[in-house]
């Protein structure tokens, strides 16, 4: 009935595994990953025009965790899961990083990414596997995305780096680095450390990179399986330097005239007026 397309791969001790077409079929890209008992499943969605006279990309960017994930339910007072908690914010904040600078410029389309975790086995941290939902999802769903993205933990302990460190290894461990990237280079870091030289630190960066180029080839594989029509865009295609000749032409003179007044106020005044 469904036309799953499947992916696996080898991330550090477990396997990490990309499934779309049996869940979410309706959003533009879903994928459903699990990393040992861990599950996240990621959609992302985008819509079909852009808004009269919007000059920016509207991404958004939502990661949820909910106390069934690990066969709870909220009890005492509170006894429904209420605004989104500091953990499920910040992993927001770590998928939109890497992806929103790969949207193709132009693109200005609402468009909405939501990670949101199945189940938790207390084990595996799900933020990296969100990371890489995402990234799945997005790869697939056609929107003008330069991806995919890959992401990564780094651990350090007993002076050797750690693929994908465990909850519990985390304990013993002088590092806690998440990077994230292309095949081509890093986009994004964020780490706990104690007192590490640089060197060690850039080197488990490189670690954490070259670690995380099989999943990007998974999800690129992923890709030619399921992935749908890529979006084309009327975006207008600027050239910089003439641009940058014309606002120049435009306001030199008067943000010259306005730096060469020496009273504050007047200045500020003067300089904003130029910018109007």
């Amino acid at each position: 009935m469904f036309t799953l397309s499947k992916q696996e791969v080898a991330f550090g001790a477990e396997t990490l595994h990309f499934e779309t077409g049996r869940m979410a079929r309706q959003a533009d890209g879903a994928v459903l990953v699990r990393y040992g008992d861990t599950t996240i499943l990621a959609t992302a969605v985008g819509a079909k025009k852009a808004k009269e006279g919007v000059d920016f990309f509207p991404l958004t960017v939502h990661y949820q965790e909910k106390y069934y994930a690990t066969g709870r339910i909220p009890g005492g007072f509170f006894k429904r899961e209420a605004k989104p908690s500091e953990k499920e914010t910040l992993v927001s904040r770590l998928i939109d990083r890497p992806v929103r600078p790969l949207f193709a410029d132009g693109f200005y389309n609402e468009t909405q990414i939501i990670a949101t975790t199945l189940s938790h086995d207390l084990i595996n941290d799900p933020d990296v596997i969100a990371i890489n939902a995402s990234s799945a999802a997005l790869a697939i769903s056609g929107l003008p995305f330069m991806g995919p993205v890959g992401a990564a933990r780094v651990g350090y302990i007993n002076d050797e780096f750690v693929l994908n460190p465990t909850i519990e290894q985390l304990k013993e461990s002088k590092l806690d680095l998440i990077v994230a990237g292309t095949r081509e280079g890093v986009l994004m870091v964020e780490s706990m450390a104690s007192e590490l030289t640089e060197e060690i630190m850039l080197n488990a960066v490189m670690f954490g990179w070259r670690g995380f180029q099989p999943v990007i080839e998974a999800i690129e594989a992923l890709a030619k399986q399921a992935a749908k029509p890529t979006w084309t865009i009327d975006a207008p295609v600027y050239d910089k330097k003439v641009l940058k000749a014309e606002m120049i032409k435009l306001v030199e003179a008067d943000v010259r005239k306005a730096f060469a007044i020496n009273d504050k106020q007047s200045r500020s005044t003067a300089l904003s007026e130029a910018h109007a």
